[in-house]
């Protein structure tokens, strides 16, 4: 499972705690990390953020699924794929706004880190599209 927060400073180290406790009770592999860590996160990602739940003092909320959709794309596996698909396929995403914030995004990709390539995520973009049509006609 992979996770963001945010908390203020005083709370962060037994934040921390916690859910390196939780980690280890239940013994789930838990990990700091953000689509923001691998992309630019296009516009209104924040707002796009689904709430789950309210437990106790903490908001849980799912990270945008367009951001976390488009930094799948980028890392390519075929499992990230089929996750993508499997989004797309159940509602959930559309081909449509995923494309536009793809193509948002894009300029920014190459200015993120020298790590990242803007032609081989346009690579794996269209091929993720051709799978997405080749499904649906």
């Amino acid at each position: 499972m992979d996770i963001t927060f945010e908390v203020t400073n005083e709370d962060h180290s037994r934040f921390v705690a916690i859910v390196r406790e939780l980690k280890e009770s239940l013994s789930l592999n838990i990990e700091e990390a953000s689509p923001a860590e691998f992309i630019p996160l296009p516009a209104g990602h924040r707002e796009r953020s689904e709430f789950i739940g309210r437990y106790g003092q903490l908001d849980v909320f799912h990270f945008d699924l367009y951001s976390t959709a488009l930094s799948k794309i980028e890392r390519g596996t075929e499992n990230d794929f089929a996750d993508v698909l499997s989004l797309l396929g159940s509602g959930r995403l559309e081909i449509v706004q995923l494309t536009a914030y793809f193509q948002e995004i894009l300029p920014l990709f190459a200015t993120l880190s020298l790590k990242q390539n803007p032609d081989t995520f346009q690579r794996k973009f269209k091929l993720l599209t051709e799978l997405w049509n080749a499904e649906n006609g």
